[in-house]
């Protein structure tokens, strides 16, 4: 791997050749999210209010669900005041985005913006990190997931990226609780507590067939649209220790309309780049970047990052290594040897597999 660089000496040497709007927030994009609230409203009442057929509220369902993952895409936005500047409209904006999949603006700030962006892909302290080997030996859930045949594995793996988002969500509320103050934790409670009593009092008028179509399944679908993109981002890219963007993420590619719906989403090095600059802008800090550091830069269609995930491990060897502990199979990652066209397992020699058996048995 060539020589580290913080996202600070990337954006140093980008900035001057951006416009000076491209660091201004966007108010404007409130309007797309307008419309996907309405969206969501009118799904929500249609399903509770009318008696439709299954494949009725089923097509709403899945509209539903690619709606709540667009306004948590738009929340991400405005959280990290790209949209409005003013901490208290941020928030309530920023809230209401993130109401569908029913995380708080305070602990998105703080498991987000602050750890996740600050440490990216740090083995230790990155809250988005995937396992090492070493910490593999102490989960033992996991532990029985890999000794699972590999087809079973990865399915499962995939399946749970249906409700992965929810779970992280709330061990992160666990997490980072503590790390509030006492003046400030009622509030990280609130929003927290507010979304799930809404949700489970709709449960309660709607019984349990309509909640399922009005939010139980929207937010499974939810879920896995966020997740794909979460998924993508960086768990083929290796653990490091300085948090160089174009080491640690990874773009994706998208059709045209998909990055309007998910508001440039995609463009995930770009915007651990620049994180205070509204996404609109992100295709010209891709330009840039692409003609600064083309060898350094890792992109790929969402499909293949998502092929490539289905066929390599996520326990992590020596921070550039993927590995299977049970099938002793190692796979590099990117920038050190992972060839999304052609994947397939490096060459291991009786004392590298005799190491990892003794990890994985401890």
């Amino acid at each position: 791997m060539e020589k580290l660089h913080t996202f600070g000496w990337y954006a140093a040497r980008i900035a001057p050749y951006l416009p000076k709007k491209a660091f201004q927030p966007v108010p404007e994009r409130l309007w797309a999210g307008l419309a996907h609230l309405l969206v969501a409203l009118a799904g929500i009442l249609a399903i509770g209010l009318i008696e439709l057929s299954v494949w009725v509220n089923l097509v709403i369902s899945i509209v539903l669900g690619c709606t709540f993952a667009s306004l948590g895409f738009l929340g991400h936005e405005i959280l990290h005041g790209t949209v409005v500047r003013k901490a208290w409209l941020r928030d309530l904006l920023g809230g209401i985005a993130f109401f569908p999949l029913s995380t708080g603006a305070r602990l998105w700030r703080k498991w987000h913006n602050v750890e996740h962006h600050q440490h990216t892909q740090h083995e230790e302290k990155d809250p988005d990190s995937w396992l090492s080997i070493e910490e593999l030996a102490n989960n033992r859930f996991l532990t029985w997931i890999y000794r699972l045949p590999f087809g079973i594995r990865a399915f499962v793996s995939f399946l749970s990226l249906t409700f992965t988002f929810t779970i992280h969500s709330l061990r992160m509320f666990k997490l980072y609780l503590k790390d509030f103050s006492s003046e400030k934790k009622p509030i990280v409670w609130f929003q927290l507590l507010l979304p799930w009593a809404t949700w489970l009092g709709m449960f309660v008028l709607l019984g349990p067939v309509k909640w399922m179509f009005a939010f139980l399944l929207p937010l499974l679908i939810g879920n896995f649209i966020v997740m794909a993109y979460i998924s993508t981002n960086h768990r083929l890219n290796p653990l490091v220790d300085v948090n160089d963007p174009l080491a640690n993420s990874l773009t994706v590619t998208v059709p045209k309309w998909v990055d309007v719906l998910h508001f440039n989403f995609s463009y995930h090095t770009e915007h651990h780049l620049f994180p205070g600059m509204n996404p609109k802008y992100y295709p010209l800090v891709k330009e840039k970047v692409m003609e600064m550091w083309p060898d350094r830069y890792h992109q790929m269609s969402l499909s293949m990052a998502m092929n490539a995930l289905w066929k390599t491990p996520r326990i992590y060897y020596k921070q550039n290594d993927l590995i299977d502990p049970n099938e002793q199979r190692l796979y590099g990652s990117l920038g050190n040897g992972l060839d999304p066209n052609n994947i397939e397992a490096k060459d291991m020699d009786k004392k590298e597999k005799s190491s990892i058996r003794r990890s994985t048995s401890g």
